[in-house]
């Protein structure tokens, strides 16, 4: 009884140690991300800003691609909490499926900037295009942090090392993925609004 009491506290230990590491990595990555969005109001008001350019339509896409992601991590976690190894295998695939296609999407993006004549350096490049190349590009970066968490989660499941009292792996990547995606929401809507 004493034995297994102290296998429950150190995993209930080592659980809250880990989500409070990852709280504190989104914080950091916040911030970063206040101190774009800071720069980019502030450069709102120079000469050269573009005040008529417009979002291309695969961002609007990869935003509703994103949210798919968000909604099939967290199904996958209520999967695997009722030990459906099957549905489980199938949300996180279907997650790994439409994480891929974000990053395509914000690449298609970026092509569609590019074909409206706006560069991120350059003859062809203004101050808006480079804040929206960069924010989008350090988000992706990000981003892809989370697909190789998601791989090690992917792998982990087939390893069935995920069960109804086991789902730590499984609860810190979907944490991180619904924090990229409210992240990447946020982006969009202020990139949208705030011209």
């Amino acid at each position: 009884m004493t034995m297994t009491m102290t296998t429950e506290e150190d995993q209930l230990r080592k659980a809250k140690s880990a989500k409070l590491i990852l709280l504190f990595a989104m914080v950091s990555m916040t911030m970063m991300f206040a101190g774009l969005t800071s720069a980019f109001v502030v450069s709102k008001s120079r000469a050269d800003w573009l005040k008529n350019f417009e979002l291309p339509i695969a961002f609007f896409y990869s935003t509703a691609v994103i949210i798919g992601c968000s909604v099939t991590f967290y199904l996958a976690k209520k999967a695997i909490q009722k030990d459906n190894r099957g549905a489980t295998t199938a949300f996180l695939l279907g997650t790994l499926v439409l994480g891929v296609l974000f990053v395509v999407l914000q690449f298609v993006g970026f092509g569609q900037i590019m074909e409206s004549g706006y560069y991120m350096t350059g003859q062809g490049s203004s101050i808006t295009a480079t804040f929206l190349y960069i924010i989008a590009f350090v988000h992706l970066l990000h981003l892809a942090g989370g697909l190789i968490s998601l791989l090690i989660v992917i792998y982990n499941h087939f390893k069935q090392k995920y069960n109804s009292t086991q789902t730590l792996g499984i609860e810190l990547g979907a944490m991180y993925w619904h924090f990229l995606d409210l992240l990447w929401v946020l982006l969009f809507l202020f990139l949208y609004f705030f011209k």
